[in-house]
């Protein structure tokens, strides 16, 4: 076992004895019942894809997508709420793509607050980031990519968070001893490179491969109209370098150590809001910037109604140009969020991504709907209008899709 493996175990095993303490204390006062006040949520989704095309490659599978996903959530607080405990594990089975069926802890931890200060030990999610499009600063979990290619959706993290509440803002320090490699769909799964990656070929910087342990600090703070954050990481990147393994057929992830400093604000003004996000990372002798920033304005209850419609537009780059592992190096989103504000919460997103430089472009429209009190519907539509040859894009250029997802709520 390596020294990072056995400092977080020491102090994860000394924060669960003393909740375990406070357990055993209130199971006193409430006659030996622990586990009566437990809530327990969750939900379970059906999930449709409909590509356009048939695949780039002829591995891939073509026509109709479908997946099985069960995420329940057992949560308890005790002692006044003092403690808490949170398990969230997650499970997909889906019939074409082995590798997008996977298990994920996406969060199981237990937490102790206190006027002043938090502590988390555990598994977690951590987001970070103002943007719509890009979450440049969300450093903290790895992206689950076999879920959605936007990015959106992140693997839990094995960490220890220590919460620190002042006046002068909220600081927050993190020890991760166990890095998650990125998720990637199979050779017979859709949204992939060509040739397709092989997970089981990862290699590292670092001669503790995933046991290197990350550290990240981060602050935030309310400033009048102004909300903003800055942090500092070292660890593993959570972004892969991909190379070809030996014989071509198969790529091979390359994680290198980074070092990065961001910042992210948002300012808020009557409809406007301006948003920031910005990263400095080095490692292996290079080091380069990136950028997300744009707006959002809000039109309430328009044509008399109790809808309101918001106009975004933010702009990505990456001072990799093309060498960079994004394909939103030098690109523009435009967008327009419905928000009808009915008892059903129906909601609409609909934007489109450009790159300015080589014209590459795409679609996408989000739209959502309580069915009853139990079930939700989803619906969601990825177009690639024009993909160069040179874009990291490429790849997905025959991909486009209609997905539906039904689920319900427990």
């Amino acid at each position: 076992m390596k020294i990072g493996t056995r400092w977080s175990t020491a102090l994860a095993a000394a924060l669960f004895a003393t909740v375990g303490g406070a357990q055993d204390n209130e199971a006193e006062k409430n006659d030996g019942s622990l586990f009566r006040d437990w809530e327990v949520t969750g939900f379970v989704e059906w999930e449709t894809r409909l590509f356009q095309q048939s695949p780039l490659n002829s591995a891939q599978h073509g026509g109709v997508g479908l997946s099985l996903a069960i995420e329940p959530e057992f949560y308890r607080e005790w002692a006044d709420g003092d403690y808490r405990f949170l398990g969230k594990p997650f499970y997909r089975f889906d019939v074409r793509d082995s590798e997008r069926s996977h298990f994920d802890i996406r969060d199981l931890y237990v937490q102790k607050l206190s006027d002043q200060w938090e502590i988390k030990a555990g598994v977690s999610k951590v987001f970070w980031g103002v943007t719509e499009s890009q979450h440049l600063v969300d450093v903290i979990n790895q992206t689950d990519l076999v879920e959605n290619f936007d990015i959106e959706d992140k693997l839990g993290q094995p960490m220890i968070d220590f919460t620190y509440l002042s006046d002068i803002g909220t600081f927050d320090l993190f020890y991760l001893p166990y890095f998650r490699a990125r998720t990637f769909s199979g050779p017979d799964g859709r949204f992939r490179p060509n040739p397709a990656v092989d997970g089981e070929l990862a290699t590292y910087e670092s001669d503790w491969e995933e046991w290197q342990p990350d550290v990240s600090l981060r602050w935030s703070q309310v400033l009048g109209e102004f909300d903003v954050g800055a942090h500092y990481f070292y660890g593993t990147s959570r972004d892969p370098l991909l190379q070809p393994a030996t014989g071509g057929s198969r790529l091979q992830p390359v994680y290198n150590l980074m070092h990065q400093v961001g910042l992210d604000v948002q300012w808020t003004h009557d409809a406007w809001l301006l948003k920031f996000e910005g990263i400095h990372r080095s490692g292996r002798g290079q080091q380069f910037q990136g950028v997300a920033t744009g707006y959002e304005y809000t039109l309430y209850q328009i044509f008399g109604s109790n809808s309101d419609l918001g106009v975004l537009t933010e702009y990505h780059y990456d001072s990799r140009g093309s060498s960079a592992l994004t394909p939103f190096n030098n690109d523009f989103f435009f967008g327009t969020r419905l928000a009808m504000n009915d008892e059903k919460d129906t909601a609409l997103l609909a934007g489109g991504f450009w790159d300015h430089r080589n014209g590459t472009s795409a679609l996408r429209l989000e739209f959502e709907r309580r069915l009853g009190s139990s079930y939700t519907l989803e619906l969601e539509l990825e177009k690639f209008v024009k993909t160069d040859r040179r874009d990291l894009f490429r790849s997905f250029h025959r991909d486009s899709f209609f997905e539906v997802s039904l689920r319900r709520y427990f």
